[in-house]
């Protein structure tokens, strides 16, 4: 069994390119070529299909690649537990987040957790809710920030609930209010997220029986705070991506009790790895003593 042929076709699956693999894993392109049909060779069986629109895998493919990424996860936890038995905290751990985390939050973790186990390496994998639990399924990420409820049945860790807000530009009517009912929403041009929090959003509408008058769809919550910031619509947020707002745009709570629940999620608290162990620890104390944003 070479994990080393293992590792380069988990990582070519991972990243979608033999060029780009090739670039982080600091080999030539012709060597990631080679291990892929050295394995190919070894099991006797086509695992990528290569063409002009880049590779994917095979049916064969399909079917093993969760097995070689169990077994890579399985050596890696045996040499972090080698390792703990010699009083040396080492390993890589894979993280899922989604770009509130990613900035609100991971920068400062991520700077304690270093100076105090400086061997254990962090790998962030930025995605969306739904790109975040395939990850955490298929054993691309060890954890990651979810939103619940999940579509996977993950064990999990409750972090925190963020209120939904309203926002909107600053001399838009609804500004002058303390809170914003549901049903002042429904006539206003509405800027719904997807591939995130949409599901939050629809959520509080259906909830309330409404039907928003969505005039556009965006995903990157940047481009949203901008297109309300020029009077385009309003829109659903959640308080922790709002945390610096220039003066042209206001956010209000919205009259009711609306929130998304931030978890960590694993496959398994009980198998995972002992450096992701420390760190899933290492953040619950921090999100729990932490300054609020």
């Amino acid at each position: 069994m070479n994990l080393i042929k293992y590792q380069i076709f988990s990582k070519v699956v991972e990243i979608g390119s033999l060029t780009k693999a090739g670039e982080m894993l600091n080999l030539t392109q012709s060597a990631i070529s080679h291990a892929i049909s050295s394995l190919e060779l070894e099991f006797g069986l086509s695992l990528l299909i290569r063409n002009r629109s880049g590779i994917r895998l095979t049916n064969n493919g399909e079917r093993l690649i969760q097995h070689i990424r169990e077994i890579l996860q399985l050596n890696e936890k045996l040499n972090q537990e080698v390792a703990a038995i010699k009083g040396v905290e080492i390993g890589t751990v894979k993280i899922g987040t989604f770009s509130s985390v990613s900035i609100q939050w991971l920068p400062h973790i991520m700077k304690l957790f270093q100076n105090q186990f400086p061997h254990i390496e962090m790998k962030l994998l930025d995605g969306n809710y739904l790109e975040i639990e395939e990850w955490i399924a298929n054993g691309t990420a060890d954890f990651g920030f979810v939103n619940m409820p999940t579509l996977q049945a993950f064990d999990v860790v409750p972090l925190q609930k963020d209120r939904m807000v309203c926002i909107m530009c600053s001399n838009h009517p609804l500004a002058g209010q303390s809170t914003i009912r549901i049903e002042q929403m429904i006539d206003e041009p509405f800027i719904m997220p997807v591939a995130g929090c949409d599901t939050d959003v629809k959520r509080i509408f259906t909830q309330n029986k409404l039907i928003p008058k969505i005039k556009y769809e965006l995903e990157d919550d940047h481009a949203i705070i901008a297109m309300v910031q020029n009077g385009l619509g309003l829109s659903i947020l959640p308080e922790m991506i709002l945390s610096q707002l220039s003066d042209n745009i206001c956010c209000r709570p919205l009259d009711g009790e609306y929130y998304r629940s931030i978890c960590i999620a694993t496959t398994s608290f009980k198998n995972v790895s002992p450096a992701a162990k420390k760190l899933i620890e290492f953040i619950t104390r921090w999100v729990a003593h932490r300054t609020p944003y």
